[in-house]
């Protein structure tokens, strides 16, 4: 990037100007990950208390977003300062996600506006989940969901910019 785009478009370090995605990992289950506004405590325990059952283990490490969760869940947390793994207390599965959607980031896509952040991150969640099947068995799984569905280039064309409102 220029020097001169470079200071204009970036102000400050860490955070500034990013987005949040944050995701879940059931163990042997699939993962559920979601652009987020805002990593405080009452978003994140919103998220889990929609996606994780009450008294289910939470693994995770120590955010002070996730303080507090040891009410309703079974909360037991990594201090990664010090270590990564404690038993069966760890959050390697979720990292092999971000390591492999940072990748994907990196290597193929580059660059992701924020419009399309969420489309990316579908993208790579469903490719995480199906990723013990083949390429031929994500395909037939991606084509088998296109049944009776039907995008004109006029709906294409009338959404927000995005090209895909109202698509669910």
């Amino acid at each position: 990037m220029h020097k001169a785009i470079r200071e204009r478009r970036i102000r400050g370090r860490g955070t500034v100007g990013k987005r949040i995605v944050h995701g879940l990992l059931q163990r042997g289950g699939e993962m559920r990950a979601n652009v987020i506004d805002a990593a405080d405590a009452s978003a994140i325990h919103a998220i889990i208390h929609k996606n994780v059952e009450p008294g289910a283990a939470v693994f995770s490490d120590e955010s002070t977003a996730y303080a507090g969760l040891d009410r309703q869940f079974v909360h037991e947390a990594v201090n990664h300062a010090e270590q990564y793994v404690r038993g069966q207390v760890h959050t390697n599965g979720v990292e092999n996600f971000w390591s492999l959607f940072k990748r994907c980031l990196k290597g193929t896509y580059v660059h992701m506006a924020p419009l399309h952040l969420q489309l990316y991150v579908t993208e790579e969640v469903f490719r995480f989940n199906a990723r013990k099947t083949n390429d031929k068995g994500r395909f037939d799984q991606v084509m088998g969901q296109t049944v009776g569905r039907r995008l004109t280039h006029r709906q294409l064309c009338e959404t927000d910019g995005c090209g895909f409102v109202g698509l669910e």
